[in-house]
């Protein structure tokens, strides 16, 4: 299995250990997407916000996914648990999708577990990402 560059801002880094670590002291039990985020940040490169390549998803990152079976489209803002709200389309880093979309890039493919199975999600396009747009404190 072919392992992708997880690009993230030491800001961003800082953020999501500190959220990460909230977490598991708020809840003792083992959750399989703290330690997914977990593992994903391990082998992250920090780089600075310039560095950041301009279509890979990080945080704040509102992108365009297509599902390969349905061909349905989805957009979808990458935040933080405290700015999640579905109704804005705004997925929280925790959330399974979140976590999933974490760090990948233009024409990658992802696969995301749902009730019923396995989603196949590309990334179409990213619409706005901070670092791109020069907001690097989002």
């Amino acid at each position: 299995m072919k392992t992708r560059t997880i690009y993230i801002t030491q800001y961003d880094m800082v953020r999501l250990k500190s959220l990460i670590n909230e977490a598991k002291h708020l809840d003792r039990r083992e959750n399989e997407y703290l330690e997914s985020l977990e593992a994903e940040l391990g082998r992250c490169q920090l780089v600075t916000p310039t560095e950041v390549p301009p279509d890979v998803v990080t945080m704040n990152s509102k992108v365009c996914l297509v599902d390969l079976d349905t061909q349905e489209e989805m957009i979808y803002t990458l935040v933080f648990p405290q700015d999640a709200d579905i109704t804005q389309s705004k997925i929280s880093v925790l959330a399974p999708i979140g976590t999933a979309m974490l760090g990948y890039r233009v024409g990658d493919v992802f696969t995301w577990r749902v009730p019923d199975g396995v989603r196949r999600l590309k990334v179409e396009q990213v619409l706005y990402q901070p670092e791109a747009s020069g907001d690097y404190h989002l």
